[in-house]
């Protein structure tokens, strides 16, 4: 039995290396030669892109306002996405189903996608802007600049600390309410005392994605902001300008972008393990019936916020079947958006799922392996392969497409542009978030049903195969299904290493925006949510309803 064990441990390890070699390769690799790069030019050692940029006013003041958007949206997303969950978890809302669908598909929209829709509403010629300059005889100057950024972040970040949170919020366990209320703790003081630090891990985590989504950002502010410069613009005008390429300045930027990035998220994770919170749903919150103007406020509140989320959605869709004049919308309905969509779309519509399904089977595969290896047959391999696979979180996009081209663009490997590099571009930022779902239901499968397999006769690896695989496939194909849908949403990265043969759906979409084909991008828009919306719904086939985000 002792050799048995032993053989089984060897064998998970050597899973554990090749997939954790795979993944150093196509991430570790990168980084580490976009830091070489940035200090280390053809004539040697040169901290002169450095220099430069700390003694430029107009790099530093980029900086700013990278700091000012964030910090802004991100104070505003907490504040609205709990206030959002907690109302949800206990109040009972009418509709409550219907709003979770329509903010689940609001999550899987690109922020871009968001900001380029109340563009249409609020911009100079939006339909707002124009009715409201007919009505007051005023000229609006339109939804653009930095509370334009902010708004469009808000909207979409709100949402996503709505699920993560409201995943921690039904954890809570309500004997705790109750005991602080038999302690005179009421309103929104048992909220500060008890409900927020228990839920605190659940909101730092969050917020530091949503901080950095926002810092290193490039579509949303480069559609909505008009000069309002952030870090994701100037990396990405550096690196790919039509103007002026600086490739050594890029690399400078996305390095100092990832040095502070990762240093948020170690200080996120040392304030995380010092507030860790153990909690079990054994009595979970009861939702109760609000009355009075207490349920007109949380009816509103909802009701209003969920527009917010999902009106792009449908603007996208309206403008979509309108008849079109180059940039202009005119009276009446047409199909000829969606015929030239689908002409300009050509292969790429095929592409785009293609890439998506090989990126999720390897994601899966590679997630498994690192969570099974690292739960039941730990080790410090194990443990080391699964801490450096959350790293990716803290990663922008556009750094870590830049690192991918300096890695791969010339001898040996020439992958730059090839579809092996979009795919490991999708597999890699998605892999953590599979890996940490994959652990979590894990340790909901007691190690005593494989003990009673092997005891029974079967070997360890015909165990996994038929007894745990099954039993973890279920928890781990809804994980797998929304990281498809983010997989072939992806912009940011996809954007730095594409080539006309591996455009992307998303790519289309955001370079006729940027042509001002409105028609045809939202004709593009509907058809890559439309996908989305149906992979939404086998996702709620196969969870019935019952997914929670975690983190």
């Amino acid at each position: 039995m002792r050799m048995k064990f032993t053989r089984d441990h060897f064998a998970w390890n050597v899973l554990t290396l090749t997939s954790f070699s795979i993944f150093a390769f196509f991430f570790l690799f990168p980084l580490f030669r976009l830091i070489f790069g940035s200090i280390w030019t053809g004539s040697g050692f040169n901290l002169e892109p450095f220099k430069r940029f700390f003694a430029t006013k107009y790099y530093m003041q980029a900086v700013i306002n990278s700091f000012k958007v964030s910090t802004v949206t991100t104070i505003i997303a907490i504040c609205t996405g709990t206030a959002f969950a907690m109302i949800m978890r206990y109040y009972k809302i009418k509709g409550k189903k219907l709003v979770d669908i329509l903010l689940l598909v609001s999550t899987i929209t690109p922020p871009f996608l968001g900001g380029y829709s109340w563009i249409l509403l609020f911009g100079r010629v939006g339909w707002a802007t124009k009715f409201f300059n007919n009505l007051f005889g005023v000229t609006l100057p339109g939804i653009y600049g930095f509370w334009g950024i902010v708004f469009t972040f808000v909207c979409h970040s709100t949402m996503t600390m709505y699920m993560y949170i409201s995943g921690a919020l039904k954890n809570v366990d309500s004997t705790l309410n109750e005991a602080a209320e038999n302690l005179g703790c009421f309103g929104l003081r048992r909220i500060i005392k008890i409900i927020i630090p228990l839920i605190l891990p659940t909101v730092l985590s969050t917020a530091l994605l949503t901080f950095m989504h926002c810092f290193a950002d490039y579509g949303t502010a480069a559609l909505i902001g008009e000069g309002y410069n952030v870090m994701g613009t100037l990396i990405y005008t550096a690196f790919l300008g039509e103007v002026s390429r600086d490739a050594t300045m890029a690399a400078a930027m996305a390095s100092i972008t990832l040095i502070f990035t990762t240093l948020l998220f170690v200080i996120q994770r040392w304030i995380a393990s010092r507030r860790v919170v153990e909690m079990n749903s054994l009595h979970p919150i009861e939702q109760k019936k609000p009355k009075g103007l207490v349920a007109v406020a949380a009816h509103f509140y909802i009701y209003l916020m969920t527009l917010l989320a999902v009106l792009p959605i449908f603007i996208v869709a309206y403008n979509s079947f309108q008849k079109v004049s180059g940039f202009l919308f005119l009276p009446g309905y047409s199909l000829d958006s969606y015929r030239i969509a689908f002409q300009r779309l050509g292969s790429s519509i095929q592409r785009t799922y293609a890439y998506g399904l090989v990126a999720i089977v390897i994601i899966v595969i590679i997630a498994v392996i690192i969570s099974y290896a690292n739960v039941r047959h730990s080790s410090a391999l194990t443990k080391t392969a699964d801490t450096l696979t959350v790293f990716p979180l803290v990663v922008p996009g556009t750094v870590l497409g830049i690192a991918m081209v300096l890695a791969f663009n010339g001898a040996p490997f020439y992958l730059n542009g090839t579809a092996a590099l979009v795919i490991a571009v999708w597999v890699i930022r998605r892999l953590p978030y599979t890996i940490r779902s994959t652990t979590g239901v894990l340790h909901n499968i007691s190690v005593s049903v494989e003990e009673a397999a092997q005891s029974l006769g079967a070997n360890p690896f015909r165990t996994f195969v038929r007894v745990t695989f099954p039993m973890l496939f279920s928890g781990v194909l809804p994980g797998a299904l929304l990281s498809f849908i983010s997989s072939i949403t992806e912009l940011s990265a996809s954007l730095m290493i594409y080539n006309f043969r591996t455009v992307t759906m998303s790519i289309k979409i955001y370079t006729e925006i940027c042509k001002g084909n409105f028609g045809v991008a939202s004709a593009m828009s509907t058809i890559l949510l439309m996908s989305a919306v149906v992979v939404l719904g086998i996702l709620f086939k196969v969870s019935k309803g019952n997914y929670e985000f975690t983190l």
